[in-house]
């Protein structure tokens, strides 16, 4: 079992982006950790720290359930540019094994975001 992010157009054949709950999970970890603050540390992933107190473009994907709801398209497109920067960032680094992988499924969201954004429809979770 898994969680599908993909357009709300209908389109079957439209971009999508899987992940199984423990690698989303990573993947926001290490996009956090980009922004500067760790999930865990966040209420909601067990820490007690406010989302009013940080600052980041990503807060509508970090600060979302794994498993229900969408991202409006307006959300989207306010993402998008930000997880665009830090893919060009990741790809600087080196040293972790699992980076590639990041930045694949950053990608592949970028792609799904971007699609989300120019038909003006929601990104869902299922």
């Amino acid at each position: 079992m898994g969680l599908c992010l993909f357009p709300g157009d209908g389109d079957l054949a439209g971009p999508d982006i899987s992940w199984s709950y423990s690698g989303f999970n990573a993947f926001r970890q290490r996009l956090a950790q980009a922004e500067g603050f760790t999930l865990p540390a966040m209420q909601g992933f067990g820490g007690d720290r406010q989302w009013s107190e940080i600052s980041s473009a990503l807060e509508p994907l970090l600060h979302h359930p794994d498993d229900d709801g969408d991202l409006s398209a307006a959300d989207c497109a306010r993402v998008l540019p930000r997880l665009a920067e830090i893919v060009t960032e990741w790809e600087t680094e080196e040293g972790d094994p699992t980076l590639p992988r990041h930045i694949e499924d950053a990608r592949q969201l970028v792609i799904v975001l971007k699609a989300c954004a120019d038909a003006d429809v929601e990104l869902l979770f299922g």
